[in-house]
């Protein structure tokens, strides 16, 4: 019998710093199931007054108990109506503004949750790769060329056309002998970028001063010209979204673990790769269709939950969609109050506060690293 060498010495007593499958299966769930329903149950509680809060709030003041009087009296389940005036305002401004915030918020979180998951980074997002910047082009030139034969769904289409154009043409120049490296999607995705960009330079280049002043505005983000037929176009991409994302919540878990350990245990890494980039192109173009580029909530959120919650798909998901609906509707009740009767751009607004959360990450994650060599 032989001696153990040094080195199968220091193996066996050195235990592997990931630790066993079982650890690291139990680090990918995140916290206990009581933590999870706890934030779950105040990422919606917070939502609800939130939302109630800006259907109260505005130049016409309505009292936050007359709004729920008025929603469960819609809903035949008791309350009172409003009178004629506060019956318009709430049912035909403020809640179809406040139902298309909370679909473009979840749209935005759960994309920028899948980005995060595909990629492995925290600080990748639905615009790194060219969605946001593909979907504009189709939205923008919609507007531009004057194009409404398909009426509320034409802006919807375009952007979504387009966005998924964008992602295939990514994929298709990023694949390579088979195999699509997270670096070469990446770079790609800048360059597709830089290239939408001179499509909507184009566009506004070709628009007049009307579109030129639509467009411009659109870029900003806003959700001033939100209506329920608006709200219903948006509606059957972003729900079918947010409905299938879930579903692959286990194997974006197993995916973290690393590719090659991903694809022994069963994971078709480039087919999940594909699905959910369609995923997150069909939520994207839904929100961009209708917002315009809002920036930061698809990278903020699900950052911000995995920071409180571990790196668990199966609660990130729907937290992030929570999670952005809960920063939308905030940012704009902000943007619609603070600087009456003037209304700031929501895209702007976002940036300002999602700016220094990135620049704080960047910071964060190169002192955790020693640098970025």
């Amino acid at each position: 019998m032989t001696a153990p060498t040094a080195t199968g010495r220091r193996a066996a007593a050195e235990p592997d710093p990931a630790g066993p499958p079982a650890a690291r299966e139990r680090g990918m769930r995140g916290p206990g199931s009581g933590r999870i329903a706890l934030l779950t149950s105040g990422l919606v509680a917070a939502l609800v007054a939130v939302a109630l809060v800006s259907a109260a709030t505005g130049a016409y003041a309505i009292p936050l108990g007359d709004v729920v009087d008025s929603v469960l009296h819609r809903a035949r389940l008791g309350g009172e109506p409003l009178d004629r005036v506060g019956e318009s305002v709430l049912w035909d401004a403020r809640l179809p503004r406040v139902v298309l915030a909370v679909l473009v918020g979840a749209a935005l979180g759960c994309a920028g949750a899948l980005m995060q998951g595909v990629f492995g980074n925290p600080l990748a997002e639905p615009g790194v790769i060219g969605i946001s910047s593909g979907a504009a082009v189709g939205a923008v030139a919609a507007i531009a060329f004057g194009l409404d034969f398909l009426g509320d769904w034409t802006i919807t289409v375009f952007a979504f056309v387009a966005g998924l154009g964008t992602v295939l043409l990514v994929y298709v120049l990023s694949r390579s002998e088979g195999r699509t490296e997270v670096v070469t999607l990446i770079l790609t995705g800048i360059a597709v970028n830089a290239f939408a960009g001179a499509l909507i330079g184009l566009c506004v280049f070709f628009a007049d001063n009307a579109q030129i002043s639509g467009i411009t505005f659109w870029q900003l983000g806003s959700l001033a010209q939100a209506t329920w037929p608006k709200v219903l176009a948006v509606l059957p991409c972003a729900a079918v979204g947010l409905l299938v994302a879930p579903w692959f919540a286990r194997r974006l878990d197993l995916l973290a673990l690393g590719e090659r350990p991903a694809r022994h245990l069963g994971v078709d890494v480039e087919r999940l790769r594909v699905v959910l980039i369609l995923v997150t192109a069909l939520l994207t173009a839904s929100a961009v269709a209708m917002a315009g580029i809002i920036t930061f909530v698809g990278l903020l959120v699900p950052h911000l939950l995995r920071m409180v919650a571990g790196p668990g798909h199966r609660f990130l998901l729907p937290g992030s969609a929570l999670g952005g609906a809960l920063v939308l509707v905030s940012a704009d009740l902000v943007a619609r109050t603070a600087a009456q009767p003037a209304e700031l751009p929501l895209g702007v607004l976002t940036a300002l506060i999602g700016s220094p959360f990135f620049f704080w990450l960047l910071r964060r994650t190169r002192r955790r690293q020693g640098g970025w060599a």
